[in-house]
This record gives C-alpha cells, structure tokens and sequence, in this order.
C-alpha cells in the first residue's frame, strides 16, 4: 500500500516531514522518498529503497542538505516517488497512493492523444505517479486536472500535489478509500496532512480537519480551503481497523486499537453462543496486529491471555522487507522465539488479523507443535478473503488463487465453486463448514474460526454502507 505526509509552515518543516514520513513506515516496504521546497521554485528532493534498511536509517545523511518550508514525503510499496514533474502548471511534485487497474488503457489513450513519451522503469512498466500527473496536466487548471485523474482512474486515487510556491493539494480518492487528515501547528505556524492521525501528534500539530470523499483542499501556511468538495459516496478500507492502520490511529471517528478489542470480543460473544468455543489454557495474538484482537477475545471469554511466542525485531523490524519471498519466509521463522513453559502440553488458541495465503500461519502451527504445543487452535478476526483487493493492494498476490480461501474452494469444487463463494465464506452453511474443516487439515489446527462479516462491521461501529468489503464479498 503506502502512505504519505506533507506540511506548509512558516518555519523550517525538514524534521516534519522526516518523521511524519518515518511513522508511515508500517504501510509500505519499497521505496520512500521526500521533497521539500522554500517557496522561491527549487526543490531539493531524494527516493530511496528501503527493502532492506529502514527509512530513518535511509534518509538520515539526507537531512543536512535538505531545507523548506514547505515539504512532501511518501513510503511506497510500489513505484518510487514524489516524482518532480515540469508542465503548463509550472513545477510540481507529486506523491500518491492508491492502485490503478486500467494504466495500459490510460497510455495508450495519452498516446492516441498526442504524447510523445513516459519514462521506462527498468521493467518496462511505467511509474504510475508519473501516469498520475500525465493525466493531470491533460488539464488547465491544476484542481481539474486532479479531479479528471481520479475520475480516469479505475481503482483507487490518493494523492498530494505541490507547487513551486509551496502550496500543497490533498485529494482524497473519490470514494475515501484512505483516509487524509490536515493537522493545525499548535503555534500557529502551519498545517500538515496526513493518511495516519496519530502522526502529527508527536510532531507538534493537533487534529483539525478530515477530508470527506473526493475531496481537495488547498493547504498554506496560514490556512486551508477545499477547493473541490466532498461526496456522500463512501468506501473506506476496513483493513484500516483490521490490520493496516496503526493502534493510535482514528478513521472516521473510530479508534484502530478499540475496534480490535472490540472485534475480538464479538468474535468471542458469538462463539460462545454457537457453542463452539474449544477448552484452552491460553489465548494468544499472533504478533503483532492479532494481538489486540486476542486481548479482545480472551476478556469476553474468562481466558488467560498470554505471549507463548516472541517476535524478536531488533534486527528485522519487519518480516517482508526483502523482496525474495524465501528469505522472507525464512525471517519470519527465526523470528519467532518461543516461551516453551507457556507451550509445551498446553491447548493454546490464536487470534490472527486475517489469513491471507496461509504458508506463513502453517509454518507457525509447526512451530508451536514442535515447541510441545498439546492443541493449536486459530481464530481470524476477518472473514475468509475471497478477492484480491484492487483498490489498495494491500496483498502481494497476483491472483485470486494465491488465497487459501480459494484455493481450497477450487479443492473441493472446482471452478464451479465460485459461484458459492458467499456460501463457503460463512461458516454457518454446510459448505462455509467445509472450507473451515479442509484448511484446518492443510494448515494443521485443531479447530479454525473466522469472524463474520456482520460481526467485524459490528466492531467497526460505522454504517456499513460507508465500508469497503470487497476482498470478502466481491462487492465494489
């Protein structure tokens, strides 16, 4: 996925912007990059990989040269960027997250009309920011031009804009996918923007203004204005609150770190009203983002909770950062340290965020088997994932059948089996049973839970209309 911060003050915002951009890290495992200007028309600007060292590690000889007043940054999971685009509307940089399905339709029709060029990745493959401000100086006025971009777009659109004078645009995707959140300098020296809200709180700013859907605003240092106005059409992410935001963070009002207390609870309250909750000595989150939602479920149920595995990150913070999948796979598991005296001969059921592709969860059952676990149960605090997201890409799969979920359909039914999907993701019907029993067997549990989907938007708390659940239900 990715994430960005930007910010426009009467004062020096390099720090800002460094550390605003470094507490976005959690969302993105590719590239980064800042940009900073003083209002006079130069930049200074810098895109680094961070696949193997972290950003503040990265950018940290960076800053000594760096200066402005005004100052964008990113971390991306996919093209490196902001890029630095000179067009009609003068210099601009420019930095966006989202996902854009239709871009060899997008450049074919930008050559149909005329252009002459993009510049080539070493993969052949265009950066999609750079398609992004294509599209935008299609346009005369750089809020149009903005807007058509994001109407051009099938998929998902987020993005910050800005000029040689130092003034920033956010946009938020027309159906408010990610959240963007200007924050106001407690002195009142500026104004930042955000996708996570907590950011700015340790930098200085506090909450002023949440964008609504499809929004634009025009942020300076003295002050913000929207510029193009909100929609009522909402589709926030609910993997926000799942397993994609940070616990400090608020989207829409609502807590990430509450509503997975909540969601385990719920989780827990309906178990326990199926009559399907198993004997254990312990609950357990898988770490780190299952935990709060163990927390939850253990505190419904009357269980001890604990931490019969630790995840030790001094040295890799984060399992995905190399590209090789194997080594990934390999990091993760040397990770993992064990509490054997909370372990052997005990039945210990998990909570994981989700369970995406599987090979990573059952890598972890062996573990705790040959740690002396007596019983491994696993819960997942979403329901079965049935598609690919192709809005925000949160998963690296390519296809559909990277997920177990429907991989294992395809096991038990074939190609016909997609015309059930509805059925095999509720376990309450003979086939969603059937889905429950064939993982357990391929993954190694001892019993296997999912959360409803009308029990995670429960624990959401807001209209379920306004949430996006289409790698669930396939609904856009």
């Amino acid at each position: 996925m990715g994430g960005f911060f930007g910010a426009a003050s009467k004062r020096d915002v390099v720090l800002d912007v460094f550390f605003g951009v470094d507490y976005h890290s959690h969302l993105g495992t590719r590239r980064a990059g800042m940009v900073f200007c003083d209002g006079t028309g130069g930049f200074n600007k810098e895109i680094h990989s961070i696949e193997n060292t972290p950003f503040r590690s990265r950018f940290d000889k960076d800053l000594e040269r760096f200066h402005g007043t005004s100052g964008i940054g990113c971390i991306s999971d996919t093209d490196p960027q902001p890029l630095l685009v000179r067009s009609h509307h003068g210099t601009f940089a420019v930095t966006t997250v989202g996902a854009i399905n239709n871009a060899d339709e997008l450049i074919d029709e930008y050559f149909e009309r005329g252009g002459a060029q993009f510049m080539a990745m070493s993969s052949g493959a265009v950066n999609h920011t750079e398609l992004v401000a294509a599209l935008i100086n299609q346009k005369d006025d750089l809020v149009e031009g903005i807007l058509y971009a994001q109407r051009a777009i099938k998929g998902s659109l987020t993005l910050l804009v800005m000029t040689e004078d130092g003034v920033i645009y956010a946009a938020r995707d027309p159906h408010g996918r990610l959240p963007v959140i200007i924050g106001r300098d407690v002195n009142g020296d500026g104004y930042c923007v955000s996708l996570e809200s907590f950011v700015y709180h340790k930098l200085g700013y506090q909450d002023e203004y949440e964008l609504g859907s499809g929004e634009v605003v025009r942020i300076t240092p003295e002050g913000y204005e929207s510029v193009a106005p909100a929609s009522d059409d909402m589709k926030i992410c609910a993997f926000l609150w799942v397993y994609y935001g940070y616990p400090n963070s608020n989207y829409e009002g609502v807590n990430v770190e509450v509503m997975r207390y909540r969601n385990g609870h719920i989780m827990a309250r309906d178990e326990a009203m199926a009559g399907t909750l198993p004997e254990v000595d312990y609950v357990a989150g898988v770490p780190d983002s299952g935990l709060p939602h163990a927390i939850g479920y253990a505190n419904e149920r009357g269980a001890t909770f604990a931490r019969p595995f630790i995840k030790y990150t001094p040295t890799w913070s984060r399992s995905f950062m190399p590209s090789n999948q194997k080594v990934r796979d390999h990091i993760a598991e040397m990770k993992q340290i064990p509490v054997p005296e909370l372990i052997r001969d005990k039945r210990l059921l998990f909570v994981d965020d989700s369970i995406v592709r599987g090979t990573q969860l059952g890598k972890t059952v062996d573990f705790l088997y040959s740690a002396g676990a007596a019983e491994v149960h696993m819960r997942s605090a979403c329901p079965p994932i049935m598609y690919s997201c192709k809005y925000l890409s949160f998963s690296r799969g390519k296809s559909d059948q990277d997920l177990i979920a429907r991989r294992v359909v395809r096991e038990l039914e074939g190609p016909a089996g997609d015309e059930h999907l509805d059925e095999y993701a509720d376990s309450s019907t003979e086939r969603g049973s059937c889905l429950l029993k064939r993982i357990c067997e391929k993954l190694g549990f001892d019993s296997l839970g999912y959360q409803s989907l009308p029990g995670m938007l429960e624990a959401i708390g807001i209209d379920p209309t306004k949430v996006c659940t289409y790698c669930w239900d396939g609904r856009e």
